[in-house]
């Protein structure tokens, strides 16, 4: 008999109700003792009976144990823990108020000096920091927003250094950061408004003020959110003379400052846009990573400990794993503490307490929500007013918050809402100025990020318009600043208050009727003359062309403006839905074929874009392909399973009606192999098995397969068909006879051995082995030989830390991956099922929990999706060590539950809770094969072959003469090391290779299905061979390596080749790259040394070499020849590219100024085949097009491409020059096709193509509907 328990008191409230229900549960589940429940839910029967005392709330993950034990739907029980959380956290306390100044934790607010003794877990950073700044006079601290830049600076360096007694300033910049540097100085040294005229005088100032104090003792300038010079200071002026005054004060010889920026990560690019600031950050930089586990533990603790209070030991870790590894999050961290503390149980604070608030990730988005709920709806109008003022739209860059003047917020309900906004702790109030607390805000809270996104355009109208007024102001009030015509127009209409909810300031409203007034004067002008023009009616009839003209002009600014718009909402929208952010960018570019938008299109098409499926009515759990791929089922929580004709995956079609389940929800969905029978797994117990030979009119094969006695969560065929495997809440997993779908029956007894419920359960690809996995953290593999008796092939398999919901074999069965509510995947050497081992180290990458995993057909690519909103996919080439490929898939708003990849593994279809079901169209211009990075490639004068070579010491051929690139044949092995250098030999099918092993190796690839190894390695580097090139005539080989020479060879018989004279000396360090002039007569070597040598090789016997060109660079990593002849194109570690005319080759110069756009070193460089475009690809993961039709004056072509997750190590272009091929780190080639008719055809179908009316009307207000691929609606 279970043990009685004490009564509930009778007060009606929401916990002690929580607890009758608890209760109630188990007396349903028959009353189960607390000791057996203990054993179900792997909690203590204390643990469990607490729970259900009334006393305390019982965390999210004992309360759903204790739910699943007595066969209770965890779904719903947590959605009442949820509310019961939210009702109970606000009247937990009957007491007073705590005392916000207690609280150990900062909240959203970043520390302040005086807050140094409970900032903890960045004291190595702060040491380091501090000895940064002892050594030079110059650094900047970089790091992501979110990532406590400011709190280090302030609290750690800023505390450190005062309590040293030596003299430090920590401003922030603010629109004048030349007033603030001022204002400040003045309290140490009479004279320092001075600085307002002249910026030189700061370093005179700063000697001023130091003229006391010992030699040894400098000033220190903390400069904090540096990246306000960019984002408020509208005058490039002051900004440029705030610089010019920094970098003064701090260079020169008798320097008694040192300065520290605290800059944002993503405005670094701003940064290098100033030749002089670049310079002196080059080797001046400190990162702001993320914090190491022990550094969060002390982060977390130590504040609360040190203050009074304790920590559960629960708590803390979950704290730690939700934050460890994100770089951004330590906002969200303290403000959840934050809001814990205010949830804590005497001195104590708890998981629950945690979870009541949200947790880190919803936290901030609940305490801001509630806030707002809490005014009055004119109140609520005012507070969004508010916020949006509050933001900077980023240009390119996240969005920033704004520091605002109070006067901009007159009125007494403007200055109440203001108030409440500051109690709850979202704005902060100084004398004079209003801010968002922090940017963690923008993107935390839903509300907030919603409105910034509806009312973008009105946003950027009317940064528009404060920026035109400043400049407006800034310019003694000239009328030549006003607005005119359209633009006055557009901005009267936008001023119309039903149609903005962004109030203007005050100075606006003044441009704005100065602006008017203007006009009405000019206008009463011009009805005076009037009378004049129409007498001659001459004029008249030019003056209506003119006018024609102008509306025309005036309607390719409108659509320039609403493109422009577009392609900026594209790229913010880039991270949460890339599908929608290309169509976006296809709309622009119909509106305004600009160059930045073409690039960010070139980039999108090697993205995997998706088709979305809509139709479901509420969550969708499962999804399957038929095996011909021409039909996918999907089905989930509304009853139904639908069925779609995907014969065409970009134009997919739904097959008849929705078909009713009857079975409470389907959980998942299998197809038999023959595809006549479609399995789903229902809510209801029941296994219902359909005959989809027809698939817009499914019947039942018979009644549904009884047996498991709750849901039934997977289902899954053997290979042969002829058997199912089904896995359910009651802990068992079954078999079934299907052979005959129409009379199926159970086989053997189910196979248990688990106390918890299993998740999945699914066939291997022989079908001899069974896995099944779930609540237990095991997996299990069963040897099914015998399914009349199965029988585990060993023991689990251990090493999940918390439910593992779903495994699958890859095509070979030698292998398999595992996904877990620990937010990894798992990888498991299964080839003797009997033997079955960890393999590697596990895949993290989701922040929330993995939910589904699939293997491509052909095994190559992994394909993972959870909680966290996103699909990521996974390169296999070395399955020891799988690499992510490509970028996040992005588009599903709420959690994925499974996936799909099509047969031929073009496709990967997704379902989700937000009632949607996505296909990936994955482009087959992703070539995947090396295990690791991609170090060089070249294409033969065919332009049919391509040859790669890698890390993992291998050389591979790809056909490129195909409609879809593939690989070739075996890849060549033979180099001991990695790959450095390819090159083919213009006048045979020959290819020469260079590596770490120091040798040179000929290849006969004339069958690329079977290369060959051409005689012996060429050997005489004593270094690594960086690179290798044929002279035009393919008769000399040049090679250059780390021994610091160059090297010419006789390949005319490439059987024998032979060395020629001795090495070319000229370089004082490792040479990078060689290349030859189209006239074979002219050789060009770059190397570490910050040279390029020019060699006459006119006689290769007998090289000369012609200039030594410093190119102040610090080191050429790559160059190439024009087609020409004419130019020389460096690669730098400056970030640049520089372009040098060789017309003279005995005297090189410059062509024009550096091409600057990269932000690290830049590591190859290519010219096209007409020589009109130079390709360049950097360490910074990018590569950029560069028009160089005009070497004398050179520009960007667009936006830097981003198809790479890795450095990008080489660039070239297909023979037509109609493909830019790369090559990088992250183990891809990628292909990125180049014509403006194929970027767009690309990007249409993989996207459907279609914008509909609703999101044309929210991006493109006012403007008549036109979808972006008309042909395809």
């Amino acid at each position: 008999m279970p043990r009685g328990e004490r009564s509930l008191p009778d007060d009606g409230g929401a916990l002690t109700g929580f607890a009758a229900d608890l209760r109630a549960l188990r007396v349903k589940a028959g009353s189960p003792s607390y000791r057996e429940l203990a054993r179900l839910a792997h909690y203590s029967s204390s643990t469990l009976a607490d729970a259900a005392s009334g006393q305390r709330l019982p965390t999210l993950a004992v309360a759903l144990a204790y739910v699943r034990a007595c066969d209770g739907d965890p779904d719903e029980w947590e959605t009442r823990w949820r509310a019961t959380a939210a009702t109970w956290s606000a009247d937990a306390d009957n007491g007073p108020a705590p005392d916000e100044a207690d609280c150990p934790y900062a909240g959203l607010a970043a520390f302040q000096p005086q807050d140094a003794e409970r900032f903890f877990g960045r004291e190595r950073l702060t040491d380091e920091l501090v000895e940064r700044v002892a050594a030079g006079r110059f650094l900047a601290v970089l790091g992501a927003s979110g990532s406590g830049k400011s709190s280090l600076l302030c609290a750690g360096l800023v505390a450190r250094l005062r309590g040293d007694a030596a003299p430090v300033m920590l401003i922030t910049p603010g629109p004048h950061p030349l007033e603030t540097c001022a204002a400040q100085l003045a309290m140490a040294v009479n004279g320092a408004d001075d600085l307002r005229d002249d910026p030189r005088t700061l370093h005179r100032t700063v000697l001023q003020a130091m003229a006391d104090r010992p030699a040894g003792i400098d000033m220190t300038l903390v400069v904090d959110q540096f990246e306000e010079i960019f984002s408020v200071c509208d005058d490039p002026a002051e900004r440029n003379a705030f610089v010019a005054a920094l970098l003064t004060a701090a260079q020169a010889a008798n320097s008694r400052l040192r300065v520290v920026l605290g800059v944002r990560a993503d405005f670094f690019q701003r940064c290098a846009e100033h030749a002089e600031l670049f310079a002196a950050l080059q080797d001046s930089t400190l990162l702001v990573g993320p914090m190491t586990v022990d550094d969060l533990r002390r982060a977390i603790g130590q504040p609360a400990t040190r203050a009074g209070y304790t920590l559960e030991g629960a708590l803390l870790a979950r704290v730690v794993a939700d934050a460890v590894g994100q770089p951004t999050v330590l906002p969200l961290v303290s403000h959840a503490m934050r809001e814990t503390w205010q949830r804590r149980r005497g001195n104590a604070l708890t998981l629950s307490g945690y979870e009541a608030a949200g947790g880190m990730h919803h936290a901030l988005a609940n305490s801001a929500e509630a806030g707002y709920l809490a005014m009055s709806p004119a109140e609520q109008q005012v507070a969004r007013s508010i916020f949006l003022r509050l933001v900077t739209l980023g240009d390119g860059i996240g969005d920033t918050r704004r520091r605002a003047r109070r006067t901009e917020f007159p009125g007494a309900q403007t200055g109440a809402v203001l108030e409440a906004l500051a109690g709850a702790r979202l704005v902060t109030l100084d004398t004079d100025t209003v801010e968002l607390t922090h940017e963690a805000l923008l993107l935390a809270w839903p509300r907030l990020a919603c409105w910034i996104s509806a009312d973008r355009a009105a946003l950027h109208s009317y940064q528009e318009l404060a920026d035109a007024a400043a400049a407006w102001r800034r310019e003694g009030r000239d009328s030549s600043g006003l607005l005119r015509g359209s633009r006055l127009v557009a901005a009267r209409h936008w001023l119309d208050e039903d149609r903005v909810a962004v109030m203007p300031a005050d100075q606006v409203r003044e441009f704005l009727a100065a602006s008017v007034l203007h006009e009405r004067r000019n206008a009463c002008l011009r009805r005076m003359a009037l009378v004049l023009l129409c007498v001659l009616a001459v004029v008249a009839s030019v003056s209506a062309v003119v006018a024609l003209r102008q509306r025309a002009t005036a309607v390719t600014e409108r659509d320039r403006a609403v493109a422009g718009r577009m392609s900026f909402q594209a790229q913010q929208l880039a991270q949460t839905d890339i599908s929608l952010a290309a169509r976006l960018q296809l709309a622009s570019y119909r509106l305004d074929p600009a160059p930045d938008v073409y690039t960010d299109l070139v980039t999108a098409e090697n993205e995997s874009l998706a088709t979305v499926l809509t139709g479901h009515t509420d969550v969708i759990y499962g999804v399957a392909y038929r095996g011909d791929g021409r039909v996918l089922a999907t089905g989930g929580q509304d009853d139904t399973i639908r069925l779609w004709n995907v014969a065409d995956p970009f134009h997919p079609v739904a097959l008849g009606a929705p078909v009713p389940a009857k079975a409470g929800r389907v959980y998942w969905l299998a197809f038999s192999p023959d595809g006549r029978t479609l399995a789903a797994a229902g809510r209801d117990g029941t296994i219902a098995l359909w005959n989809v030979t027809d698939p817009s009119r499914p019947v039942r094969w018979g009644p549904p397969l009884t047996g498991h006695t709750s849901y039934v969560f997977s289902v899954s065929f053997s290979p042969d068909g002829r058997l199912l495997v089904s896995a359910g809440q009651d802990r068992s997993v079954r078999l079934w006879n299907v052979a005959d779908p129409a009379h199926a029956t159970p086989i053997g007894p189910p196979m248990t051995g688990t106390t918890e419920p299993v998740a999945s359960a699914a066939f291997s690809p022989d079908g001899r082995t069974v896995v099944s996995l779930g609540h237990d953290r095991t997996v299990r593999l069963w040897n099914v030989t015998d399914p009349a008796h199965p029988v585990p092939w060993g023991p689990p398999l251990i090493g999940h830390t918390n439910t593992v919901y779903a495994a699958a074999f890859a095509p070979d069965a030698r292998l398999l991956a595992t996904v877990s509510n620990d937010h990894s995947v798992r990888l498991w050497d299964v080839h003797d099922p009997a033997r079955a081992r960890p393999l590697g180290r596990p895949l993290t990458g989701h922040t929330d929990t993995v939910y589904a995993v699939a293997f491509s057909p052909d095994g190559t690519v992994l394909a993972t999706a959870g909680a966290d909103q996103t699909v990521r996919l996974w390169n296999l080439a070395d399955r020891a060590n799988p690499l992510p490929l490509g970028r996040p898939l992005t588009g599903h708003s709420a959690y994925v539950y499974w996936l799909a990849f099509s047969p031929d593994g073009h496709t990967l279809a997704s379902v989700s809770q937000d009632r949607t079901a996505r296909l990936w169209h994955l482009p087959d211009t992703t070539l995947t094969a090396h295990a690791g990075p991609v170090r060089e490639g070249v294409v033969d004068s065919t332009g049919e072959l391509l040859a790669t070579g890698g890390s993992d010491h291998t050389v591979r051929l790809w056909r490129l003469d195909t409609p879809a690139p593939r690989s070739a044949g075996p890849p060549l092995t033979g180099h001991t090391g990695g790959v450095d250098g390819l090159a083919f030999k213009p006048d045979a099918p020959v290819l020469a290779s260079t590596g770490d092993d120091r040798t040179v190796r000929l290849w006969d690839v004339a069958d690329p299905t079977h290369p060959k190894a051409l005689g012996r390695p060429l050997t005489g580097h004593t270094g690594i061979v960086q690179a290798v090139a044929f002279r035009p005539d393919g008769q000399i080989l040049a090679t250059g390596g780390q021994d610091h020479t160059v090297r010419l060879w006789d390949v005319a018989d490439p059987l024998h080749p032979a060395a020629l004279g001795t090495a070319l000396s000229a370089h004082d360090d490792v040479v990078y790259d060689v290349a030859f002039r189209p006239d074979g007569k002219v050789l060009a070597s770059g190397g570490a040394d910050d040279h390029v040598a020019l060699w006459d090789v006119s006689d290769p016997g007998h090289p000369r070499n012609l200039a030594r060109l410093s190119v102040r660079t610090g080191g050429v990593r790559s160059l190439a020849i024009s087609p020409d002849g004419r130019t020389l194109a460096t690669a730098g570690a400056d970030h640049t590219v520089r372009l040098w005319n060789i017309t003279d080759p005995a005297h090189p110069s410059a062509w024009s100024p550096p091409l600057t756009g990269h932000t690290s070193f830049v590591l190859s460089v290519a010219f096209s085949r007409d020589g009109r475009t130079l390709a360049s690809g950097s360490q910074d993961q990018t590569s950029r097009l560069w028009n160089v039709a005009d070497p004398a004056h050179p520009s960007a072509r667009g936006h830097a491409i981003t198809s790479h997750t890795g450095r990008v190590r080489w660039v070239g272009f297909s023979r037509d020059d109609n493909t830019l091929l790369t090559t990088g780190d992250d183990a891809t080639v990628q292909l990125s096709r180049l014509s403006p008719a194929d970027v767009l055809g690309d990007v249409c179908a993989a996207t459907g193509g279609a914008l509909t009316e609703d999101d044309w009307r929210r991006y493109a207000p006012g403007m008549a509907y036109a979808p972006p691929c008309p042909d395809r609606g």
